[in-house]
This record gives C-alpha cells, sequence and structure tokens, in this order.
C-alpha cells in the first residue's frame, strides 16, 4: 500500500481556482518521489495540497491509508508530514536554537532529545547554535530548514525546490543529505527545479504540464528520456 495517494486532485489557491486539473501521484514506503515540469505547471501547487496549504475543490488526498484531504495543516502535520517551502522557511531574524525550538510545537517534551540526536546527523546545529538564522548560508538554511520539519519526526518529509538559488556544491551536498535522510528510512516528496540531478536520486518521478501529470517513471529512466530531456532538461 502506497504511504500517500493524491487521486485526481483539482484546486489552487482560491475556490474557484483550478491550477491542478486532475493531477494524481503516490509515494510508496522509503521513496525519494521527485515532481519535475516547466514553470508554472502546478508542481508546487500540489505539494501545498498534500500539506494542506491549498484549497482541495475534487479529488483524494490519502496518507497511511486515511484519507486527509479535509483536515487543514495543522493536523496532517500531526498525522506525520512535514513541509519545507521554498522561500521564508526559517525564522531569520531568530538563532539557530530557537528556530530548532519553536519547530517542536508537536511535542515540546521531546525537544531537548530531539534536537541531541538532530545535531549528531548535522554539527551545524551545534556550532552555530547561537547564530541568527539570517547569517547562514543558502546552505546552511536549507539544513536548518530541513532540521525544523525533522523535529517533529515526520513519516513523510516534503521539499519544495530545495536547491533554489543555492551555488553547485551547496545544491550538490544538499541532494547528498536527502539521500542520506532517505536511506535511514525517511520518505521523501520533492518538487526541483534541478531535474537530471533530482531524477537521479529518485525512485520514481512524475513531469507536470498545465496542472496535470504527462509522465511517470523510474527517476533514471526518465532522465534519460530523449523527448524529456528535449522539452524539459535541456537537452
Amino acid at each position: 500500500m502506497s504511504l500517500l495517494a493524491a487521486t485526481d486532485v483539482v484546486g489552487g489557491y482560491a475556490r474557484d481556482e483550478q491550477i491542478l486539473k486532475g493531477a494524481s501521484i503516490r509515494v510508496d514506503p522509503g521513496e525519494i518521489v521527485v515532481i519535475i515540469g516547466p514553470n508554472g505547471a502546478g508542481k508546487s501547487t500540489l505539494l501545498k495540497a498534500v500539506a494542506g496549504l491549498v484549497t482541495v475543490q475534487s479529488g483524494a488526498i490519502v496518507f497511511d491509508g486515511a484519507d486527509v484531504t479535509r483536515l487543514d495543516a495543522m493536523a496532517r502535520a500531526r498525522a506525520g508530514l512535514a513541509f519545507v517551502p521554498q522561500e521564508r522557511n526559517v525564522f531569520a531574524t531568530m538563532s539557530v536554537a530557537e528556530n530548532l525550538s519553536i519547530s517542536a510545537f508537536l511535542d515540546p517534551r521531546a525537544e531537548a532529545a530531539r534536537v541531541a540526536e538532530l545535531a549528531g546527523r548535522y554539527p551545524l546545529l551545534t556550532e552555530r547554535r547561537h547564530a541568527l538564522a539570517r547569517t547562514l548560508s543558502g546552505g546552511q538554511r536549507q539544513i536548518l530548514a530541513m532540521a525544523m520539519g525533522l523535529m517533529a519526526k515526520p513519516r513523510l518529509m516534503l521539499l519544495d525546490e530545495p536547491t533554489a538559488g543555492l551555488s553547485p556544491r551547496a545544491a550538490d551536498e544538499l541532494f547528498a543529505a536527502i539521500v542520506d535522510l532517505n536511506r535511514a528510512g525517511l520518505p521523501m516528496l520533492m518538487v526541483e527545479q534541478h531535474a537530471i540531478e533530482a531524477l537521479a536520486i529518485a525512485a520514481r518521478a512524475y513531469v507536470m504540464v498545465a496542472g496535470k501529470v504527462s509522465a511517470e517513471g523510474p527517476g533514471p529512466a526518465l532522465a534519460d528520456d530523449p523527448q524529456i530531456r528535449r522539452l524539459f532538461l535541456g537537452g
């Protein structure tokens, strides 16, 4: 059984808006699943619909066997969905430690243990714990943003263009961190503009065009498809 199944999702940011026009995707246990496509295709909108941040007019979103279509974002977070947005994903005027602390809202009693666990994975969280988030590099901010999502011990992480604006080196390091998390047992659903690199690490991938899925397959296979490369990967 799939961990996440979004079926024939129609919706947008307002009740009469249809950015998504019947999109269907799934994430199976243990997978990294990537969504690619041109700008304006509805990729990030679909991710936000899964997270409960976009109005779903019709269709269904099922997480771990439970229909969450009508649940709000907080209820979905409690169910185990962690959404890391592309922008404004850290509190810039707060320290690294404060960002982590505020992210422990689902289980404040577990904060200290969770911070210690994450610090073992990401030394940055200890080394710069008193630094304001705005002073971090782009790659460091993304690591902090992911760590904030991990504070709730999610069962599925949703990443919206995590490498946007990063240098090639920082993007490579972030992709490596994503693969490391996945190997530790965390499934991922990711929207990404660096399509070739994202497809290389994806168990499966979807190509979205105009609010619908136009192609699906194993990540490396889509990366090698001549038509996909010509239309979406620039070669």
